[in-house]
């Protein structure tokens, strides 16, 4: 009777271990949800001092300080930030004294839209409208430009947190790495410093060339789109060009979705079908060329994750956070994959996300 009695203390420690873990998750799932701008400026912080380390420790070699290379780095990174931010401040002035024609080409658009489908809905149901099913359609004003810009960016609140601690975190990041580092480590039992030293090593390098190599593509989507809207003859070539090189940095559908900044602004021109066909056309190419022709040698041979599960973290973290959570779900995964690579009872998960 004795030896039957340990498999079921197994089985009830084993049950206890899987819901605490799942308790566990949940309420990290609910911190990450309710504190998003917290989440999101730290994370974004960690990956520009990955990014701006490289610098910092060139300057060192000139004997420049650690914190003064760091502070110079961070000036430099600020300036280009508000040299970028005032350009698209100009053109999206000048866009914004525009929308009122764009809105009115959107109302209309809608309202065509919805007649066909209210049209197709009477041949099917074959009974009559009732009164007042033949809507105007809804106008459009900027309160759609507004509500549009804010869904992706998340909350006022938590924009403001990350301009505003973003550059003081990468500052602090630089400046005191060796001192964080050997705190990190000392986290850990002796015995585990090693393999975790590892692993922080393989997170740097992967989250590092990430950035580099998207940097890169992105630059070169901006200006093959911008050309091609030049070329075009469009209103705010640079503007749309830019817009559709960010989207660039979203997987898969960021493909799509850069088509509709230059759909708005190509309606104001044109009107024929073809023509918005060969715009959806040529933005996909150039996407497609960047992401399957520079895209593998500059990120991908680092990050090594399956389109399965690249398509999932999308979904996942577009739900929890968003437009920003569409930008970091790659170095998310990655990261998870490096750990699960370097941790042995999560070996099976990591083969799984490198498919």
């Amino acid at each position: 009777m004795s030896a039957a009695q340990p498999p079921p203390s197994i089985v009830r420690f084993t049950s206890t271990s899987f819901s605490l873990r799942v308790i566990a998750a949940a309420i990290i799932l609910l911190f990450f949800y309710y504190a998003a701008g917290v989440v999101i400026t730290l994370l974004f912080s960690i990956l520009l001092a990955y990014f701006l380390d490289p610098a910092v420790e060139f300057l060192e070699k000139f004997r420049l300080p650690r914190t003064v290379g760091a502070m110079v780095m961070v000036l430099i990174l600020t300036a280009v930030l508000a040299a970028v931010g005032y350009g698209l401040w100009t053109r999206m002035s000048d866009f914004s004294a525009d929308w009122p024609r764009y809105s009115r080409l959107l109302q209309n658009l809608a309202t065509a839209v919805q007649g066909r489908i209210q049209g197709i809905e009477g041949q099917v149901s074959q009974i009559a409208p009732t009164e007042g099913s033949a809507g105007t359609g809804a106008p459009v004003g900027e309160g759609v430009m507004r509500a549009l810009i804010f869904r992706g960016i998340g909350s006022l609140y938590a924009l403001l947190l990350e301009i505003t601690f973003m550059p003081f975190l990468v500052f602090f990041m630089l400046a005191e790495k060796r001192q964080v580092w050997h705190g990190t480590l000392q986290l850990f039992p002796a015995s585990r410093r090693t393999p975790v030293k590892e692993t922080l090593e393989d997170v740097r390098d992967v989250l590092r060339n990430y950035l580099a190599g998207m940097t890169v593509v992105t630059l070169l989507v901006i200006a093959m789109s911008s050309l091609f809207f030049w070329a075009l003859g469009m209103e705010f070539p640079v503007l749309t060009g830019i817009v559709s090189g960010l989207l660039n940095m979203v997987p898969y559908i960021g493909v799509v979705l850069a088509w509709f900044p230059a759909f708005l602004i190509a309606l104001a021109k044109w009107s024929n079908f073809s023509q918005f066909a060969f715009i959806a056309a040529m933005l996909t190419t150039i996407h497609l060329l960047a992401l399957n022709l520079l895209g593998p040698k500059l990120v991908g041979r680092r990050v090594r994750l399956n389109a399965v599960a690249i398509t999932i973290a999308l979904l996942f973290w577009g739900w929890v956070w968003g437009g920003m959570g569409l930008v970091l779900a790659i170095p998310i995964t990655a990261t998870l994959r490096v750990v699960c690579d370097h941790t042995e009872s999560w070996k099976p998960v990591g083969r799984w996300l490198s498919g």
